[in-house]
């Protein structure tokens, strides 16, 4: 079945792999570099600041898309990947080193995903059928926990002595990315005719303004915010705790095997047992939840994804941070699927673009939250980032109910189901 998909799928699940493998290296461990480099607030901030730039950029991806076609997008995305990594390159070299620098390049490279990445998606969609989108996402699913599993293990280990070669690596495999973007991917969606307002921010705020006025999914949208809020807050202010917190000592494994164990490589264990879980219990738990309350399940989940994190807050015993993940793991085993055939069922079909658009805010909105927490736990500490991740988890509930109740109020949702 693999083999019969249009060349763009599998070019695309490959190319996905060997980004996300070599990003995921990097990327996670840039709040520690900041905080290194300059200061844990100021970090935050600048982490903030690319979050955000990206967040906008992906709306406006998504418009190009659409008025100037996928392929153009997805290489001039590349082209930029490339030119930001170089650049970080060379601000990172044994001979010379700019945080300042390293953060524009940042940036840059945050642009490129955010134009990029929806043209991507959208030619997924282009090209793919409604019997083998499962199977793609599927599989596209395993590979994205794949790489990054590999990933981490590799970066935590060797970030802090081998970030120059790792960046090295990361420009190889970009440059390969927009060679085969630019030579092998075929195009799937040309305008009939392009807007002479392509590049206006007019039209595409007024595309979203009706899918605004939703409240009942805005308001379940505000708590899927809230949830992946906490997620987003690993790789930030838990990944900058651990590392000034958890002294660098030698541990065995299986009783004979020293390693040396610091604050960055346990960020990384703690992530790839969350990976490798997801990996080998996704189907378990996937079986259990048929013909279960999909909203009660989906409460549940939140909660006990929430209970998991706050652990890992304030926590620096490596035998209960370990029990937290595997906690945390169950309950976003639980919640993801439950929420999204909820959600599905919310969105108007026909807007479904628009309505998926928006929420995609979920994700940019989480990882601004999640870098804001570097600041907060600045002034907070642990047990103070544990009460506010609880009370996070809690309105990820209440705002989900609430958009719940209040869609199965309206008339025209209710005469649907009843059909």
């Amino acid at each position: 079945m693999f083999r019969e998909l249009h060349p763009n799928i599998k070019i695309r699940i490959y190319t996905s792999f060997l980004s996300r493998l070599v990003g995921s290296m990097v990327f996670p461990f840039m709040a520690i570099y900041f905080a290194r480099e300059i200061n844990a607030v100021t970090a935050g901030i600048l982490l903030l600041i690319q979050v955000v730039v990206q967040f906008l950029a992906g709306f406006y991806g998504g418009y190009l898309a659409d008025t100037r076609g996928r392929k153009k997008v997805m290489v001039a995305g590349e082209w930029m990947k490339v030119i930001s990594t170089a650049g970080m390159i060379l601000v990172n070299s044994p001979w010379y080193t700019s945080a300042w620098v390293t953060f524009v390049m940042l940036v840059l490279l945050g642009i490129s995903m955010g134009i990029g990445n929806p043209a991507a998606e959208a030619m997924l969609v282009d090209v793919s059928t409604k019997e083998t989108r499962t199977m793609i996402y599927s599989i596209n699913y395993w590979t994205i926990n794949l790489s990054i599993m590999l990933a981490l293990i590799i970066g935590g280990w060797f970030f802090e002595s081998n970030f120059f070669e790792l960046l090295l690596s990361l420009l190889v495999i970009s440059i390969f990315i927009l060679w085969i973007t630019k030579a092998k991917i075929e195009e799937t969606y040309v305008p009939e005719e392009k807007s002479p307002h392509s590049f206006s921010l007019k039209p595409i705020f007024s595309s979203y303004v009706s899918v605004m006025k939703d409240v009942p999914f805005m308001l379940f949208t505000i708590g899927g915010i809230a949830i992946l809020s906490i997620e987003f807050q690993r790789n930030n202010f838990m990944a900058i705790r651990l590392e000034e917190e958890i002294p660098k000592q030698m541990i065995s494994i299986w009783g004979s095997i020293p390693i040396e164990m610091t604050g960055v490589r346990l960020i990384s264990l703690l992530t790839v047992e969350n990976t490798l879980l997801i990996v080998l219990l996704t189907a378990t738990v996937n079986k259990w939840l048929k013909n279960k309350s999909e909203q009660r399940l989906m409460y549940i989940g939140f909660l006990v994804f929430g209970s998991g994190y706050s652990f890992l807050a304030f926590s620096n015993n490596m035998a209960v941070l370990m029990i937290a993940v595997f906690i945390m793991t169950i309950g976003e085993l639980i919640y993801v699927p439950t929420r999204q055939t909820i959600i599905a069922d919310m969105v108007d079909e026909s807007r479904r673009g628009a309505y998926m658009a928006v929420n995609g805010i979920v994700f940019q909105a989480g990882k601004i939250f999640g870098v804001l927490g570097i600041m907060v736990w600045e002034a907070v500490g642990g047990i103070g980032m544990a009460f506010l991740i609880i009370l996070f988890a809690l309105g990820g509930v209440l705002f989900s109910r609430q958009a719940i109740v209040r869609r199965s109020q309206r008339p025209v949702y209710i005469a649907k189901k009843m059909t």
